[in-house]
């Protein structure tokens, strides 16, 4: 392998290429948001410029969030190989990328209009920010999900020009999403963090993780769920919904022994419950 050959498979290793479920999670709320914003089908361009962003605001994210965690990381099993935290990558290289990445995204946003460019500050400031949250904050995976939801006022504000309340209620509701998920993935390494002083929703929650957890999914569904009710999406939506609901009951079942392989699992497959409700009404819209 050459020189350049190694440092792709590294830069992609840091980015997680090989694991997209990351960005996925950001993806299909996003997606949503653009439908639901546009009424149907969004346009081309749009499409382009949300999944394209998505993809390299994840990416720099990774970047920003491995070089804040180096020293953390080395202490988690899960964690103790990603490139900067076992050297094989530079702070200096990681940084660099996630700035490269982050101003292509940039790039992209310019082709849309002032307040969704003003709007992508935002979404910086807070996935500048995330990182460090779990120092100070309880529970930062509600950092999280703000930085998560940003993409849903930024595709209103790209389509319409204004972000609408309609927007900050499905934002609120992917708030209570990325807690219920993020909180899984929490579990996974609750054991590591207590040791090392980190501060996760899963360790705020203590015996109350489980259905808090279950409480988050609903909050989600039904937020969404009654947000959309006057778009008259019809009962293919409510099939995305049933199935969606049916997919938190096999969470509860994959988490409730709290075993690290039980709550990695639930959190992995967290985007084909995202990808259910964008079905909904992507399919609503489509037949409405």
């Amino acid at each position: 392998m050459s020189f350049l050959q190694k440092k792709l498979s590294l830069y992609l290793d840091l980015i997680r290429w090989s694991r997209p479920a990351g960005w996925l999670l950001l993806l299909w709320p996003t997606l949503g948001a653009l439908w639901v914003a546009a009424g149907g089908f969004p346009g081309w361009h749009l499409l382009a410029v949300f999944v394209a962003g998505t993809v390299l605001m994840r990416s720099a994210g990774c970047c920003i969030n491995d070089v804040a965690d180096r020293e953390f990381d080395r202490h988690v099993k899960r964690t103790a190989n990603r490139p900067v935290t076992s050297g094989v990558v530079s702070v200096k290289e990681a940084l660099g990328v996630g700035a490269v990445l982050a101003l292509v995204a940039f790039a992209l946003v310019l082709t849309t209009n002032g307040l969704t460019v003003a709007l992508s500050f935002a979404a910086l400031a807070v996935t500048l920010i995330y990182p460090y949250a779990k120092r100070w904050v309880s529970m930062p995976q509600a950092v999280l999900g703000v930085a998560f939801g940003m993409g849903i006022p930024m595709a209103f504000a790209a389509v319409q020009g204004q972000v609408p309340t309609l927007a900050w209620v499905l934002m609120l509701g992917n708030l209570a999403w990325v807690l219920a998920y993020d909180t899984e993935y929490a579990m996974v390494d609750r054991d590591d963090d207590l040791k090392i002083g980190i501060k996760t929703s899963a360790i705020t929650l203590g015996r109350f993780d489980v259905p808090a957890v279950v409480v988050f999914y609903l909050i989600f569904i039904v937020l969404w769920t009654l947000a959309l009710r006057p778009e008259g999406l019809g009962a293919i939506y409510m099939v995305g919904i049933g199935l969606a609901l049916a997919q938190v009951v096999w969470h509860f079942t994959l988490i409730r022994g709290r075993s690290r392989d039980g709550c990695f699992k639930a959190f992995r497959l967290n985007h084909w419950l995202g990808a259910t409700v964008f079905a909904g009404v992507m399919l609503g819209y489509a037949l409405r």
